[in-house]
């Protein structure tokens, strides 16, 4: 039975708008996130996404999702 395997990508901007990126490798079930910019790595079976999200908030302090529109300013 083939395994599939892919990568995606969760992507945040920190305040000075530098981009940090965690890929999530998959192979299986098996899921692998790793910090392009610290090369930091971790194996997460469940909510790699979310993991991904909480290592660029803490480690990056990246929390801008440049995947949601911007609200125009009044």
């Amino acid at each position: 039975m083939p395994r599939d395997s892919g990568t995606s990508r969760v992507s945040r901007w920190d305040q000075h708008g530098r981009e940090h990126v965690v890929q999530v490798l998959r192979t299986g079930v098996q899921r692998t996130i790793r910090c392009e910019t610290c090369g930091w790595r971790r194996g997460a079976q469940f909510l790699p996404w979310l993991k991904a999200e909480e290592h660029l908030a803490e480690a990056h302090q990246a929390t801008v999702d440049p995947t949601v529109p911007r609200q125009p300013q009044r």
